[in-house]
């Protein structure tokens, strides 16, 4: 008896959801946005539907260095970290097309800005911060939100970064909805945006 193949991100969404277009991504799309908006989550599910490998850069970075992200913070601060990130980043970028989730404040380095708008699509996932702050709350890995309110801390990212993100090619505002039918409207959007680049 053959066993039911696990359903996957590439499978049809659920029911009511519009149909995910097929088509091929030019080079890699990097998922931007303040923490907790979903950028793994989603980025592993837009992989999947792509068929395309995922890389997350805070994973990355903790490999190249050895050691955590808390770690890193504590021992050489947030420009070291940043500097680190920056070069990971431009590695990361080199290849054939991915799907790649940044930290929430690697836009912060311009070099991360130049190499992710030359090289990459960006994509600006946005939701509203009381959502985020319930989805970072208790998270004691995030170095930014030590000891420190998770609303306070995301009002003031909202007031320096989103000008930074305002850079990406696509915006989504996915709201408080299922990861799945963000990944509907991410895919769209991605859809819409390279039929209109041709």
């Amino acid at each position: 008896m053959t066993a039911e193949p696990e359903p996957s991100a590439a499978e049809p969404p659920i029911p009511g959801s519009p149909v995910r277009p097929v088509f091929t991504l030019p080079k890699t799309v990097a998922l931007v946005g303040l923490m907790g908006v979903g950028k793994t989550t989603i980025g592993r599910r837009l992989a999947d539907h792509f068929g395309l490998p995922f890389v997350d850069a805070d994973e990355e970075i903790e490999k190249a260095a050895g050691m955590t992200i808390a770690d890193i913070f504590a021992n050489y601060g947030e420009k070291g970290f940043r500097d680190g990130e920056q070069r990971v980043i431009a590695r990361l970028l080199e290849g054939g097309p991915r799907i790649l989730a940044t930290g929430g404040g690697a836009l912060t380095h311009p070099l991360t800005r130049e190499n992710l708008k030359a090289k990459a699509i960006t994509l600006w996932l946005k939701t509203d911060i009381k959502v985020l702050a319930k989805r970072v709350a208790n998270r004691p890995h995030r170095p930014l939100l030590k000891d420190r309110n998770p609303i306070e801390v995301l009002k003031e990212h909202v007031k320096t970064r989103y000008p930074l993100y305002e850079i990406a090619d696509i915006t989504v505002d996915t709201g408080d909805q299922s990861h799945v039918k963000a990944l509907d409207q991410v895919v769209a959007a991605l859809h819409a945006h390279i039929m209109g680049a041709k």
